[in-house]
């Protein structure tokens, strides 16, 4: 039977059963469409290495004799559209049957359905075999219970698949996680070696999607372009991250310098959201490498990675599969300010906004904390609207798709969703940034002041929210304490602190 196999962009799995199972009347299809560029405006490194990473994927199912067509932007035969694209090569190739991996996003879940309903020719969706969890794992294992809570969902994980748990059924060290331990400002030792790099040629792919009218932003090196977009590319990544950084990943994996991009942090996640690597093997690298090393890796460095990929990244899926699509109109809070023009452009007199931002700009990277305490804290305590905030964070992060982006965004970092992913909303005046990062040295305000021109805004921000927004909050029991505190400010500061955070809102671009 002709059967018309799909492969989009980031199921790049190089251990899909499908190619041990297969023959010569199997065509496979990859696709570079404007229905991809142009959903929200992407990151320009993202849309090169999403592109870099499914032309090395289609040589290599052409080394191994498969047959490929793959079309580029400027193709005459691409539509731009997936499913025109596919009705045309199911009429050109006479294909009796359509197969597809099931996606990782609700548009193109539904998109294919559709298609699948309204093809006259046989069609079979399988999994894409990349992730440790089905989707609707997460749905069934808290069915009944009252929250979803990501540490009860963490220990299941660690139980189901036996990491980092003794014999006798026990965690590793007799402790599930480690998190206390991985809160340390980097104060300039130890060193950080410098990232894994591969200086790539791609000034071809950059010109394809410049003669299209692709519209991106961000800034990108076309001749040194340095982020792993083949599996070979991926593991280097992954063996110099268990070589050089995870000695000291877990102990910084919070912190944050103006002049450091990466710190200890792996690089990983583009190759694994594109599905270059898996979950498993990334874990038991990163496993084997501290029990052949325990006498200069503690725990702590190995659990927190773990719970990062174990954890937080299954997890978010299985919230995206059980709340989709409504997660995408959550706005609990009712927030509906402009995300300041400063996010495009890093020109603020704020030094942790500047670096976060100009950071993300020039390398589509941040970590986690700085996306959660930086530019998304700032995002929450101005009342930005979720949607403007979903669109940049999708759009600027190189390992953003949707399924692990929105789950972060609207749940974990501005608490949209009203508490379903995050127990209280994750703000902080700016003492958080000064204990976490280097940023405040240096800075145009003063961060320990909280009123005047000279105090950083973060502050005023932090207790206008908690003023504005407590009704929302006086029954959860891990805003008690801000509460407490609010209500002991006296009247006339309080008023203050609020009119500093209105003048903010108006017109943050101008700080």
């Amino acid at each position: 039977m002709k059967t018309l196999r799909l492969i989009l962009g980031d199921q790049l799995n190089h251990k899909h059963s499908w190619y041990r199972n297969d023959d010569e009347d199997t065509l496979y299809f990859i696709a570079e469409m404007r229905q991809e560029t142009d959903y929200v405006k992407h990151h320009i490194q993202k849309v090169v290495a999403f592109f870099e990473a499914m032309a090395d994927f289609a040589d290599w199912l052409r080394a191994r004799g498969k047959n490929v067509i793959h079309w580029r932007l400027d193709d005459a035969d691409n539509t731009q559209h997936l499913g025109k694209n596919i009705a045309k090569l199911i009429q050109q190739h006479g294909i009796e049957k359509f197969e597809y991996q099931l996606p990782d996003e609700y548009r193109l879940d539904q998109q294919l359905q559709q298609l699948a309903d309204d093809l006259s020719i046989d069609c079979e969706a399988c999994d894409s075999e990349h992730f440790l969890t089905s989707r609707g794992e997460l749905a069934e294992f808290f069915a009944g219970k009252q929250s979803l809570l990501m540490e009860s969902f963490y220990r299941h994980m660690r139980r189901k698949h036996d990491i980092l748990m003794t014999r006798d059924g026990r965690p590793e060290s007799d402790q599930w996680n480690f998190d206390q331990s991985n809160r340390n400002k980097w104060k300039g030792q130890p060193q950080i070696p410098h990232e894994k790099g591969f200086r790539k040629d791609v000034r071809a792919t950059l010109q394809r999607i410049e003669d299209a009218g692709v519209q991106t932003f961000g800034e990108i090196d076309p001749q040194h372009f340095n982020w792993p977009t083949s599996r070979e590319d991926g593991l280097k990544v992954l063996r110099y991250f268990c070589e050089q950084l995870l000695v000291h990943f877990g102990d910084y994996q919070d912190a944050m310098d103006p002049q450091q991009v990466y710190l200890f942090h792996s690089r990983l996640s583009f190759a694994m959201n594109s599905k270059l690597l898996h979950p498993r093997e990334v874990i038991d690298a990163v496993i084997e490498h501290w029990q052949q090393n325990k006498d200069s890796i503690s725990i702590n460095e190995v659990e927190g990675f773990v719970r990062q990929i174990l954890g937080w990244r299954e997890y978010m899926r299985g919230v995206y599969w059980r709340e989709m699509p409504n997660y995408a109109r959550c706005n609990r809070l009712g927030n509906r300010n402009d995300l300041p023009q400063f996010y495009w452009t890093a020109d603020t007199k704020m030094n942790c906004l500047h670096h976060a931002i100009k950071n993300s700009l020039e390398h589509a990277f941040a970590h986690h904390i700085q996306r959660l305490m930086i530019t998304g804290n700032f995002a929450l305590l101005t009342q930005v609207h979720p949607d403007q905030v979903d669109a940049w964070y999708l759009g600027i992060y190189i390992d953003a798709i949707e399924w692990v982006e929105i789950t972060n965004t609207r749940g974990m970092s501005q608490f949209a969703d009203g508490g379903l992913v995050a127990t209280k909303p994750y703000i902080s005046s700016g003492s958080y940034i000064h204990k976490m990062s280097n940023y405040c040295e240096g800075c145009h305000y003063k961060v320990q002041e909280k009123i005047g021109d000279d105090a950083c805004p973060f502050n005023s921000l932090y207790w206008n929210f908690l003023a504005e927004k407590r009704e929302r909050f006086e029954h959860n029991p891990r805003m008690a304490m801000m509460l407490s505190l609010l209500d002991k400010l006296p009247a006339d500061e309080l008023q203050a602190l609020r009119t500093r955070a209105q003048q903010i809102i108006r017109n943050p671009d101008n700080y």
